[in-house]
């Protein structure tokens, strides 16, 4: 009986946390949509802002993701870091390109 519990813990544990990776990539692919809108209409430093949260999304979302996922999620990352780097300097069509790359990685992280 207590290996079947252990069992049973272990399946619901791993179900959870790809669960969890999969509400992370969303969310995150939502706020870097929402960084680019906004670094389209150019405002600079809520791009930054939405970039930041897709960052912090995106990056938990990778901690728990295998495979191909975590590679486009890892790549998103990578480029929603660049965002926040340019959008920070002011730069806002840098920002808003590596944002839109960023979108490109986290869709296709998230089918």
């Amino acid at each position: 009986m207590n290996k079947l519990a252990s069992v049973c813990a272990g399946l619901l544990l791993l179900l959870s946390t790809s669960v969890f990776a999969e509400e992370n990539a969303a969310s995150a692919l939502e706020h870097a949509k929402q960084a680019v809108t906004h670094g389209k209409a150019g405002h600079t430093s809520t791009l930054v802002e939405h970039a930041k949260a897709a960052l912090e999304d995106s990056l938990t979302a990778a901690i728990v993701a295998k495979g191909v996922a975590k590679n486009h999620i890892e790549a998103g990352s990578k480029e929603l870091q660049e965002s926040i780097d340019h959008g920070t300097l002011g730069h806002v069509g840098k920002a808003t390109a590596h944002a839109e790359a960023a979108v490109e990685h986290l869709k296709a992280a998230n089918k």
